[in-house]
């Protein structure tokens, strides 16, 4: 399930942050459309007749300084902003607009050269003559020459139509808009995808390494997004491929080393073997009866010795490569230890050992298949064996541990130096130069091994150490059988 919050989700930043800039862009530009029509429609001049005394003053005084002037172009400049759009007339047919004549009503128009040919004085009686329902459109100011009325400046008394307004503000709220439009999008890509774009290039780049074969490179995950979630992922991928690269790299120096160890192991019987036998081929060389039969039981000797090598490089293979199916069952350590007895008894007598066994009450049954259990005591007994001094003592003890049984196997030998403690379950590790005392010849080095991988198959625990008396100890932790016996007496099995 992801860690994420929901407010650090991308998505979720992605929709306010539209959200939010469509809000600012819709106040920004009603602020700005409430300023420029506030200009246009009359914030200089607050009601129609004050408009039109103004222009007509303005255009009287202009007047008198330029007959000929253009009424278009000086209304144009002296009230494009901020005014309503209205109309000069003058009695020499010339009518302007500060807006253009063409964008007011030609009814208004009219009305304004109705009003200039009645005349100031005419005004009133033309209120009078109409009702209620046809009132007048503008408001009107006389522009004067002396005292002959020569144009009138006329103002509509209802606000202008609305297409005026939103073709004078189109440029500039289009203008106003795009450059909010630019400056939100310059924010959001600020604020909301360029972090997320920075941590998605550099993703881009640990993939990239880590392709090249870089598999230390770790993403940054922060951020609390799905880009994080996303690095998150790929780093624990790459620890993944790390550990494996790392094993397999382990597995391929263990195999080369392997290789070199058996190929040594293998090679000093089958050198012996094959000079003895080149020897005994010699027809030039006089060899006596003795001599032969003593060269006969060394090549007998070396090849029980490649037996022996091979037989455990085998039981490795088998136990370490879990190609062998383990058939499970409920154990008795007694039986165990009466068989390891049985086997060595006569070396015990030969040499004079004593084996003390010691079961501890209540030990329960263990778990696991009765033959490797044996195959793996039996190996730490000829270990021991070989490693005590004659008239030496080896005990094996086993007790209640918790959940699981531990078995010992200790013997009266030299101990094990404690630089070589780390290494005894090694393969074809050998210690035997620094266990002195002992005239049985060493074995293959593959022993301990093979206890290590058989117990590690049985969920168990071996370790190597002093005894605090002297001697070596191996330590055996096997789970105990957890399943009822059934009512036979017979222990149930399984195969795992």
């Amino acid at each position: 399930m992801s860690d994420r919050n929901w407010y650090s989700s991308l998505y979720w930043r992605i929709g306010v942050g539209f959200v939010a800039l469509l809000a600012v862009l819709l106040v920004a530009q009603g602020a700005l459309f409430l300023w420029l029509t506030s200009g246009i429609w009359g914030s200089a001049y607050r009601t129609p007749s004050q408009l039109a005394a103004a222009a007509a003053q303005d255009v009287q005084t202009e007047l008198a300084q330029d007959p000929e002037v253009s009424l278009d172009g000086y209304l144009a400049r002296r009230y494009r902003r901020p005014v309503q759009p209205f109309a000069v007339v003058l009695r020499d047919g010339r009518v302007g607009s500060n807006r253009g004549a063409n964008l007011l009503p030609r009814e208004f128009l009219e009305e304004a050269k109705q009003r200039l040919a009645r005349g100031a004085g005419g005004e009133l009686e033309w209120e009078r003559s109409h009702d209620m329902r046809h009132p007048r459109r503008a408001e009107y100011a006389s522009i004067m020459e002396g005292e002959i009325e020569v144009g009138v400046a006329a103002v509509p008394r209802n606000p202008p139509p609305a297409f005026i307004g939103l073709r004078e503000l189109a440029p500039t709220l289009t203008l106003a808009g795009l450059a909010l439009l630019a400056a939100g999008a310059a924010v959001s890509a600020l604020l909301i995808f360029r972090p997320a774009h920075k941590r998605l290039r550099e993703l881009e780049g640990a993939t990239v390494a880590l392709r090249e074969g870089r598999t230390d490179v770790r993403a940054n995950e922060a951020g609390g997004d799905e880009v994080s979630a996303l690095s998150r992922a790929f780093n624990r991928m790459a620890e993944d491929l790390q550990a494996r690269a790392t094993a397999l790299a382990a597995s391929d120096r263990a195999r080369r080393q392997l290789l070199a160890d058996v190929s040594h192991e293998l090679m000093t019987p089958l050198s012996a073997i094959r000079g003895y036998v080149e020897t005994l081929a010699m027809a030039e060389l006089s060899i006596d009866e003795s001599t032969r039969r003593r060269y006969l039981d060394i090549i007998e000797e070396e090849t029980h010795k490649l037996e022996a090598i091979i037989g455990d490089l085998l039981d490795v293979a088998r136990v370490e490569g879990s190609g062998e199916r383990l058939k499970t069952e409920a154990i008795d350590v007694r039986e165990l230890f009466g068989r390891v007895a049985d086997r060595h008894r006569p070396v015990l007598c030969e040499r004079r050992l004593t084996l003390d066994v010691r079961i501890e009450d209540p030990t329960p049954l263990i778990s696991g298949d009765r033959a490797r259990l044996e195959q793996a005591l039996q190996n730490l007994a000829a270990n021991a064996i070989r490693h005590t001094p004659d008239d030496g003592r080896i005990t094996l003890h086993a007790a209640p541990d918790n959940a699981r049984v531990r078995i010992r196997v200790i013997d009266t030998g030299p101990g094990i130096p404690p630089e070589h403690l780390p290494h005894v379950f090694d393969r074809f590790y050998k210690v035997d130069a620094s266990r002195a005392g002992t005239r049985i010849p060493s074995g293959s080095g593959l022993g301990l091994s093979i206890v290590q991988a058989i117990v590690n198959r049985h969920g168990g625990e071996v370790r190597a150490s002093n005894a605090p008396g002297g001697g070596a100890m191996f330590e055996l932790w096997i789970p105990k059988w957890e399943q009822e016996i059934e009512s036979s007496g017979e222990p149930e099995t399984r195969v795992s």
